[in-house]
């Protein structure tokens, strides 16, 4: 490690996409930045991200798409960084992308351009980067933060945490952001997984244990939240980006409300077959409207299926209501294994929301997924990283 490297101006911890965009805005403003990655490589959930081909925004990005304590924290970032910023950022790096849907981009090719994007943009800054670095303590000296690694220690004015949060720690994930928060006498938000598969155990798995690998678009609902798109049904329990979806905001022990049939009026077209004198039992019926394997359980396990013109008008409607009230209580989610974000973090309190400096340590800030904001799926957690990213790398 070179001197130069010891006493930058800003040392970033945290080689991820709010890490890395911060850096580079900020080397690009003259600043010395170097920036310190645990793993032996930056980037890692950028490359796993999107099925490999990162979903890198979201065009239609608003404060309503993420969950924070104080929902009004992420407005003034996501206000002054616009995914028609990164954009531009793209497409001057020659970046082919397509939307897949709902305003979410994908590049055509690999998640590896956005790393390479960062990187490249981060040498252009002449913005140094260290990989594989263990910190093993972060203090202030009345003058500066230093900040001890195995190789050297850092003497920095400016430290910026970009650690990420709990989720998939495959891929290097870790508390330290939460430990030098803490440090520093800020406050957390409890954490959990979100953006996650919810398990299934007991009676309701064995149930809809067959149906594994079975997918259909649908509504889910909890009290505070409904989103429109698919479900799929999974050996441990329910997965697609329905449940993901829903998952941050269910609390354990609280049912999941799933609509079969979405946009559609399953009582009036049910009563209608049977005032046409329609003789098709109900599962031969619900296998036109849904995959035949799930109409078929519903008809053995849940209804008692019989011709459709034998039923009561009642019947009937109490059928349509259960396929658009359809009630699942989840025993738990597949945790930080598989979660896409944590949710919770550094309480934004403690934090400027537009410069995302300590207040209550200057020269410290708190960036990306660390923080209590986490966006819906879709590309709005990689919006919250470039905008804080870019908000912090102009402040410090």
């Amino acid at each position: 490690m070179s001197s130069g490297a010891r006493d930058s101006q800003v040392l970033v911890i945290g080689g991820g996409a709010a890490g890395l965009m911060c850096a580079a805005t900020a080397g690009y403003r003259g600043k010395t930045v170097s920036v310190l990655e645990g793993s032996n490589r930056c980037g890692k959930k950028i490359l796993m991200s999107g099925g490999g081909r990162c979903n890198f925004t979201n065009t239609g990005t608003t404060p309503n798409n993420f969950l924070s304590r104080n929902p009004h924290f992420c407005k003034s970032a996501l206000a002054r960084y616009r995914p028609a910023d990164f954009i531009d950022l793209v497409e001057r790096h020659g970046i082919a992308y397509h939307e897949k849907e709902l305003g979410q981009l994908f590049c055509d090719d690999s998640s590896k351009q956005i790393v390479k994007l960062l990187l490249d943009e981060c040498d252009g800054a002449g913005v140094r980067i260290a990989t594989g670095v263990a910190i093993t303590s972060v203090r202030h000296d009345g003058q500066k933060f230093q900040v001890d690694t195995a190789q050297g220690t850092y003497r920095v004015e400016k430290l910026v945490i970009a650690t990420g949060g709990l989720s998939i720690p495959s891929m290097g994930a870790s508390g330290l952001g939460y430990a030098v928060a803490r440090q520093f006498g800020h406050a957390l938000v409890d954490t959990r997984a979100g953006l996650v598969p919810l398990t299934l155990s007991g009676k309701p798995l064995e149930q809809y244990a067959e149906l594994a690998g079975l997918a259909l678009p649908v509504a889910v609902r909890t009290s505070n939240a409904e989103f429109h798109n698919a479900l799929l049904f999974t050996h441990r329990g329910l997965s697609g980006p329905a449940i993901l979806q829903i998952s941050s905001y269910w609390e354990l022990g609280q049912p999941i409300e799933i609509d079969l049939l979405p946009g559609r009026d399953a009582g009036a077209e049910l009563i209608a077959l049977q005032q046409q004198g329609h003789k098709a039992e109900l599962k031969t019926v619900l296998a036109d409207w849904l995959p035949k394997r799930l109409a078929q359980l519903l008809c053995t396990v849940f209804f008692h299926n019989k011709p459709v013109n034998q039923y009561k008008h009642t019947e009937l409607r109490d059928i349509a209501f259960a396929l658009q009230h359809w009630r699942i209580t989840p025993s738990g989610t597949e945790g930080y294994r598989t979660a896409e974000v944590t949710l919770g973090g550094v309480d934004t309190d403690g934090v400027s929301s537009s410069s995302f400096e300590s207040k209550h340590q200057p020269g410290l800030y708190f960036i990306g997924e660390v923080l209590d904001v986490t966006g819906h799926l879709g590309g709005y957690n990689f919006q919250w990283a470039w905008a804080s990213g870019h908000a912090a790398g102009s402040a410090v």
